[in-house]
């Protein structure tokens, strides 16, 4: 009697008992490298497959929200969430551009590890337009020293605000905002940590945008309200002494209103 042949691959002695084993083919032509902390992130299914269709697409292929959603099956609610996470992250960067002839174009650079400064892009490829391109918030004018100041002080507050450099670089400019209209710094902080929920299902960026856009005060025409004070009192000359002290009128000092009759303040 024969035995049963198998033409499966056998085991290696230090194959796992459980779990993937990787049958791996090595790739000369046609492939993309992807980081681990991509290919591995938490979260949605969703952001890692757009980031990895996005970084085996060849340079100039259009990657508007448009575009992704004739390639995804996902809607375009679905597929916007997913760039905005990988914006968030540092692995897509989209730049305001003036182009031949003064036009406005979009760059969308595409990392494939965030951090990285791209390369210096050619003429030639300054030339072509991204294609449709969508609408993005013009550059961050340099922010002021007081506004990061009041940001990188929140933790102080709420150790859950702890916000990256590129976080506290788009907040800034709001948080100036308030500033020009007159709201003093503590207000300001208030206004972005009383009342903050229990638990955060999103970057707190985008908590305290929404905070500085929806109360944010009316710009201030006049000078801020000074606390109440008592009223002055004028200086007077002692008739006597000729000391000055405080009083409604012009008379005696209290030393001399105070001694007797015989005896006289030394002028």
């Amino acid at each position: 009697m024969t035995s049963a042949q198998s033409n499966a691959p056998s085991a290696a002695p230090s194959c796992p008992s459980s779990g993937v084993i990787h049958i791996r083919t090595r790739q000369t032509s046609r492939f993309t490298v992807l980081a681990n902390r991509l290919a591995q992130r938490a979260g949605s299914a969703v952001t890692v497959g757009v980031a990895a269709y996005i970084l085996s697409l060849p340079d100039g292929a259009p990657v508007t929200i448009a575009a992704l959603c004739t390639h995804f099956a996902e809607g375009k609610k679905v597929i916007a969430e997913a760039l905005r996470e990988l914006e968030d992250e540092g692995w897509l960067e989209r730049r305001i551009e003036r182009g031949p002839g003064g036009r406005i174009i979009t760059r969308t650079f595409a990392y494939d590890l965030p951090g990285a400064e791209p390369e210096e892009i050619t003429s030639a490829q300054a030339a072509e337009p991204d294609p449709e391109p969508e609408p993005v918030p013009a550059p961050a004018p340099e922010p002021a020293p007081e506004a990061v100041g009041l940001l990188t002080r929140l933790p102080h507050r709420d150790r859950r605000l702890l916000l990256s450099e590129r976080e506290i670089t788009a907040l800034a400019p709001a948080v100036t905002a308030w500033l020009d209209r007159g709201a003093p710094p503590q207000e300001i902080t208030a206004a972005l940590t009383d009342g903050l929920p229990a638990r955060f299902t999103r970057r707190p960026a985008r908590l305290l945008a929404h905070r500085l856009a929806v109360l944010r005060p009316p710009a201030r025409t006049g000078p801020l309200p000074q606390p109440d004070r008592s009223p002055l009192i004028p200086l007077q000359n002692c008739d006597g002494c000729d000391r000055a002290f405080r009083a409604d009128r012009p008379g005696h000092c209290r030393g001399c209103r105070s001694a007797s009759p015989e005896v006289r303040c030394a002028a």
